[in-house]
């Protein structure tokens, strides 16, 4: 490893350290904003904020090249209770950097940060370096990533930095909520009701159970159906007149997410509502030269179950990123400190492989 990369490795680690120790829950994360401005200013790198999302492009920008964005979050969820060390307390045991977000994303954020950097002033790339951390990607909210778009020149492919022990996740699931209920006659739990709500729901619940989508994803498997609330009633002696529902839907690449708010619309035996429809799948072709490169490297493709930024992306994007996403909302997370500087490594010789092939 050159010194130029084991430095910005050491700074890229004392970065996350402080990312730890600054709460950033959804659409409050103006502290870690601030802190990301400091590492731009502190690599001489020209950026500008949109909300609480830092944004930055190569020094050398050309509108005649393709662009190839950088994304990932530095917002996190709550701490659960199972926390048995401080989750703001930025501690490295054993190898492991411990705290809240360090894992989910902030060893995937300053690693692409450290890769930023690296190729910053380099003049020679075939595309353009376009880098968002972003805001809100945990909530799913409307000034994260999907508002940083709009301002920003066309993008041709994107790495988005979530955990995935730097193998390629060359697809990802899409996701639409629905929200059910099931109707029935309201009575005093007394008298006779032959058309009670909460036993309907037997039925209803049987169903999504047994339900299945006819088309299989080479890569990313079933659209998964799971029933995740439910909920009725407020009186021990009362039939109420309906039971909710919550029904939540992961979409493989074989469908839009309005193909599959249509079909269940039109098939389930009760109610439906869809909340969003927007938070469709994403993909990459198996032969992009940025995978192709990847897999030269000794890479794995592999399709993803959990959702990102990717989902409000229009473009081909990848994701990948140092960690483990079966850490990631955990209690007492973290990531070992040697995946971030394999990670970085991992990120610069691949860049290297796509933008300064001969």
């Amino acid at each position: 490893m050159s010194s130029v990369i084991e430095e910005l490795t050491e700074k890229a680690i004392l970065l996350l350290m402080q990312l730890i120790a600054t709460p950033s829950f959804s659409s409050e994360e103006d502290r870690t904003a601030a802190l990301i401005e400091n590492w731009f200013s502190s690599q001489g790198i020209s950026f500008q904020r949109h909300r609480n999302n830092i944004y930055a492009m190569n020094k050398f920008f050309d509108p005649a090249k393709p662009s190839v964005l950088l994304n990932s979050h530095h917002d996190t969820v709550k701490p659960n209770a199972a926390y048995t060390k401080d989750p703001f307390e930025a501690v490295i045991e054993d190898g492991k950097l411990y705290g809240l977000g360090s894992n989910d994303a902030g060893g995937c954020l300053v690693s692409l940060l450290a890769l930023f950097s690296f190729y910053y002033n380099n003049s020679e790339m075939s595309h353009n370096l376009i880098i968002v951390a972003s805001a809100e990607e945990e909530s799913s909210g409307p000034n994260g990533l999907n508002s940083v778009l709009p301002l920003l020149p066309p993008i041709e492919v994107a790495i988005v930095g979530e955990p995935t022990q730097m193998q390629l996740a060359i697809a990802e699931k899409g996701l639409v909520v629905f929200d059910g209920v099931v109707k029935g006659t309201p009575s005093h739990a007394a008298h006779p009701n032959g058309n009670n709500a909460i036993y309907n729901s037997i039925e209803v619940l049987k169903w999504f159970q047994e339900y299945s989508f006819e088309k299989v994803s080479e890569t990313l498997g079933e659209t998964k159906i799971t029933v995740t609330q439910i909920k009725a009633g407020d009186q021990h002696n009362v039939v109420p007149a309906e039971v909710n529902m919550v029904i939540d839907v992961r979409v493989n690449d074989c469908y839009s997410n309005q193909e599959i708010a249509d079909i269940l619309i039109g098939d389930a035996p009760c109610e439906l509502k869809a909340r969003s429809l927007r938070l469709n799948s994403s993909s990459i072709d198996k032969d992009h030269p940025l995978v192709l490169a990847g897999i030269e490297m000794g890479r794995k493709t592999y399709g993803s179950p959990t959702l990102s930024d990717q989902a409000a992306l229009s473009c081909q994007s990848l994701k990948l990123g140092p960690g483990d996403s079966t850490r990631s909302h955990s209690a007492d997370e973290y990531i070992y400190v040697q995946e971030i500087e394999e990670g970085i490594a991992i990120y610069i010789d691949l860049l290297k492989e796509f933008l300064l092939a001969d």
